[in-house]
């Protein structure tokens, strides 16, 4: 088989929030990648399964099956893959866990494309540094409505009364993002 010279290497994002993975797989393809993205672990193992890539970023916490499910899959189909793993909900139990699975990286959310790239870079055999910073509790609440949001499909009326709370508070609380 001849590879071009200019194949690019690739990738696989699997994240549950649709928003993230068009934002980053942007990112991440202006930045040399080929991206695939995936939605769930259902969604992701028959795509690696057919094409097994060179990097994924995946996220823990998913509908269905966690993202340690699906980064041993991905270790077990090809060891060479270098995968970074991403949380909104960051613990050194799950960041040994995911390394021992065959993680490069762990990172906390957010996480941008730079970061994510230089992970690739990280060898986990290295001493794990885990440099969780604790989020705020803004970044908290705003991630949990999120959430619960898109539990209801995008339903704001719905996402209000689930969350015991004025529909118009709800609206103001989605258009301020916390930094942290």
């Amino acid at each position: 088989m001849n590879l071009a010279i200019n194949e690019k290497p690739s990738l696989l994002l699997v994240d549950d929030d649709s928003t993230f993975c068009t934002v980053l797989a942007r990112a991440l393809e202006k930045r040399g990648f080929t991206v695939t993205v995936a939605n769930n672990v259902e969604q992701a193992l028959p795509l690696a399964k057919a094409n097994p890539p060179e990097y994924a970023v995946v996220d823990l916490k998913m509908d269905g099956a966690s993202g340690l499910v699906l980064t041993k899959a991905l270790h077990e189909l090809d060891p060479a893959t270098r995968i970074v793993m991403l949380t909104g909900y960051a613990s050194i139990a799950t960041a040994v866990e995911a390394i021992k699975l065959g993680a490069t990286q762990y990172l906390a959310k957010p996480a941008n494309a730079d970061e994510i790239v230089a992970a690739f870079g990280h060898n986990a055999s290295a001493e794990l540094q885990l440099n969780v910073v604790p989020a705020s509790v803004d970044r908290l609440e705003w991630e949990h409505i999120q959430r619960v949001l898109q539990e209801q499909q995008g339903n704001i009326s719905a996402t209000a009364r689930l969350l015991n709370m004025h529909r118009r508070t709800l609206q103001r609380k989605l258009a301020k993002r916390p930094n942290a």
